[in-house]
């Protein structure tokens, strides 16, 4: 999957069902979370660092690796 440099939307990932599979399978109880709706307009590297203060770096390298191979 083209991810533009990391710049490419969470909405856009959330819209694209194998994309969203990979966030459901990685962080299922996150998804349900309020501010979800909020972040469909950040960018996925304005995501990732902004997650990186819950979620190990590790977990976050390796879902962007498996974006990547979509």
């Amino acid at each position: 999957m083209d991810l533009r440099n990391n710049n490419i939307t969470v909405g856009e990932l959330l819209d694209n069902p194998k994309s969203r599979a990979v966030f459901q399978r990685r962080f299922g109880r996150y998804l349900k979370h309020p501010m979800v709706g909020a972040a469909r307009s950040l960018s996925l590297a304005q995501l990732a660092e902004m997650a990186a203060v819950y979620i190990p770096k590790k977990n976050i390298q390796e879902t962007l690796q498996e974006l990547q191979k979509l």
